[in-house]
């Protein structure tokens, strides 16, 4: 299929094609779809009722005969009244079925003619008209004629009023009339046209539904997605708007799960390299360490067992990058489990500053622990909270030795049980010698978050605090 084709055939299927065809529907309904049904009504009722008799043809137009009976009258201007007696009867023959009678200036009835069929000559009635007519029967007979039953087409001699000659009559039954007669107002057209009206209204309404079916079917696609995060890709309908919508919401599935597939083999082969480096550095970095230490019993000067103190120093740095490096790999690929149980962890704190308290005595620091006496027991895993205190204090020595100071407290904010470390360092957002890669941080981040701790900072130039919040513990299950 050439281009034109498929964008002839789009065009054919679009959404807004359809959509103005209903628009002109609705404008044409009443215009034009009220005189097609009122049309289609009576062709249906004529061709279904009964053909009327071949000689009620001649009465089928009353406007025809309406006009040829004036013109009758026209012509029978200043006539006597033998001459008008003369014509209407050829003319009662002309129409042996209606009844033909005249009145002259004198009120008095001249000739009258009524058909042979006893029925119709029933429903005329001619029995019952007057002999002598006065004014206001006449005015009330012509009055009322046209809407008379039988019908009555009168006309005054010579077409005009005043021409004081009388007027003359032609009376058509009503089964002759009722044969001809559009029952436009009838039950069956009235029901006919709410056919047609709700036929228009199904037809819009199912092209309205049939677009939100396929809008909420997308919506749902879009909202329910798999264990990956992705949303499912849908089948295409039409190829109409929607149909290139629902293209384009599958071309995006699909370049997202590409995405994350390739996200997948880059963050396994990241943690694969990570280990492998950690591993392979271990090695040399201890048997470096090792003639470092053989070196130092070795007869030196005062500058040489400094700088195997300082390259010792900044080995154990390393050894210490590396567990982090580890520790981090092993953690965020979900490698290291947790093992949760019932414990005082202001009890762990100040075994861990215990732990901690030669090291900053040995370097200068001054040492503030308030911790409260009453315990507090949480669900943690004892390894995992003991490493992130590790971790801070570690930092506090590396990073904050200029302010040699180290707070360790505990209190209670809006009813929770927080744990504040702290020191006078120059803050977080200053360099330091020791300066790395934020793996510390991270770590503590990273397990603190299944235990359902939560932590912030609060850094300044003045120094830095790491607050530590202990909610209320939850079950052991759920963790």
């Amino acid at each position: 299929m050439s281009s034109r084709q498929k964008e002839q055939n789009g065009r054919r299927q679009s959404l807004l094609s359809r959509y103005l065809l209903i628009i002109m529907g609705a404008l044409l309904f009443i215009p034009v779809g009220i005189p097609l049904t009122f049309a289609g009504y009576n062709l249906f009722s004529i061709s279904a009722a009964d053909k009327p008799p071949e000689e009620y043809e001649l009465y089928s137009n009353i406007s025809v005969l309406e006009k040829q009976w004036h013109q009758e009258a026209l012509e029978l201007s200043g006539q006597t009244a033998e001459a008008v007696d003369r014509r209407l009867k050829e003319l009662s023959g002309s129409y042996p079925l209606a009844a033909v009678f005249w009145v002259d200036s004198q009120g008095q009835t001249r000739f009258i003619h009524s058909p042979d069929d006893p029925q119709l000559q029933e429903q005329l009635g001619t029995d019952r008209i007057p002999a002598q007519w006065n004014a206001p029967e006449a005015i009330a007979f012509m009055k009322e004629a046209a809407m008379r039953q039988p019908l009555a087409i009168v006309a005054f001699v010579g077409d005009r009023a005043d021409a004081g000659e009388g007027f003359m009559v032609m009376q058509i039954p009503a089964e002759i009339t009722e044969a001809y007669r559009f029952q436009s107002l009838g039950s069956w057209y009235i029901l006919f046209l709410l056919i047609f009206f709700g036929l228009f209204a199904a037809a819009s309404w199912l092209f309205f539904t049939r677009i939100r079916k396929r809008l909420l079917r997308l919506q749902t696609a879009m909202s329910f997605t798999g264990g990956a995060g992705i949303p499912q890709p849908i089948e295409p309908g039409k190829a109409d708007e929607i149909g290139r919508l629902e293209e384009a919401f599958n071309y995006m599935v699909a370049e997202l799960s590409a995405s994350r597939r390739r996200e997948a083999e880059e963050e396994g082969l990241r943690k694969q390299l990570v280990a492998n480096l950690s591993h392979d550095l271990r090695t040399p970095l201890t048997v470096i360490r090792s003639h470092l230490h053989v070196l130092g019993k070795e007869e030196m000067s005062q500058r040489g067992r400094e700088s195997i103190a300082l390259m010792d120093e900044r080995m154990e740095g390393l050894s210490g990058l590396i567990d982090n490096l580890l520790s981090f790999n092993l953690l965020s690929s979900g490698r290291m489990t947790l093992k949760a149980e019932r414990k005082d962890v202001l009890r762990i704190v100040r075994e861990s500053a215990a732990a901690w308290y030669p090291l900053w005595e040995k370097e200068g620091f001054e040492v503030e622990i308030e911790l409260e006496e009453e315990p507090v027991y949480r669900n943690v895993d004892e390894s995992w909270f003991r490493r992130i205190l590790d971790n801070l204090f570690q930092n506090i020595v590396r990073h904050a030795g200029s302010g040699r100071y180290v707070g360790v407290r505990s209190e209670i904010r809006d009813g929770t049980a927080v744990i504040i470390i702290s020191d006078r360092g120059k803050g977080m957002d200053s360099t330091s010698e020791a300066s790395g890669a934020g793996l510390g941080l991270s770590i503590v981040g990273l397990l603190l978050q299944p235990m359902g701790l939560a932590w912030e900072t609060d850094s300044s130039p003045e120094g830095t605090s790491v607050i530590l919040y202990l909610p209320q513990e939850r079950n052991l299950n759920k963790i």
